[in-house]
């Protein structure tokens, strides 16, 4: 089957996905923009009028992963629930959202340092231009400052638990960190035709942490 040309529409989340699938089997340094280009049927080259390099794509997939995943949370955040269950939902929201989409949960895990640790070239480099680069660190250091909102929404419904009496004393931003790293690598070992369902481990997960932050009982 021939490769499209670059005047043909290719939608722009078919592209983040593709990528995502991509860097989740063979890793970002491995991974060539012709790698993700033959996964939606473009030429190499045509996958450069959408994006400028695999640096910007990478970025791409990471910036949808976490906005989408930020989106989930708002309006239980907005609520008016008790802290205990809005930590329940938050929790079920983010589970289940991994399991639907393991490899952008797996980028999450696996490609924060690649993101960090990207090599740009020189601004006046043929690669960037000075906009080009500009834009790619504006966009690196909004992205790691909504990833710290992400974890900042449920550290601040722990403490909210805490100051109503719902939940024990904790350090809520450790007890976040620690939840958080048990979430994200769900993206990494969940199967899809395993035993247990993502709504499965959302439950479990829940189970788990609420019951950790419950109040002791007293005689």
């Amino acid at each position: 089957m021939a490769r499209k040309p670059a005047d043909q529409s290719v939608h722009r989340d078919d592209i983040i996905a593709a990528a995502a699938d991509v860097l989740r089997y063979n890793g970002y340094d491995a991974t060539t923009m012709k790698d993700i280009a033959a996964k939606v049927n473009l030429t190499a080259a045509s996958l450069y009028h959408h994006f400028k390099n695999k640096n910007f794509l990478l970025l791409a997939v990471l910036e949808a992963g976490l906005d989408y995943a930020i989106g989930l949370l708002k309006p239980i955040i907005s609520s008016e629930l008790p802290a205990a269950e809005k930590l329940t939902q938050m929790i079920n929201a983010h589970i289940v959202n991994i399991t639907d989409n393991t490899a952008v949960g797996a980028a999450m895990v696996f490609e924060i340092r690649s993101l960090m640790v990207a090599k740009l070239p020189p601004r006046n480099g043929g690669q960037f231009g000075e906009e080009d680069y500009t834009e790619f660190i504006e966009r690196r250091d909004a992205f790691f400052e909504r990833r710290a909102t992400f974890e900042r929404m449920f550290r601040d419904v722990i403490r909210e638990g805490i100051e109503r009496g719902e939940f024990r004393q904790v350090d809520a931003s450790i007890f976040a960190k620690a939840m958080l790293g048990a979430h994200n690598w769900v993206g990494v070992w969940y199967r899809e035709k395993g035993r247990l369902s993502g709504q499965d481990i959302a439950n479990m997960m829940t189970d788990t942490f609420l019951s950790s932050l419950k109040q002791p009982i007293t005689v």
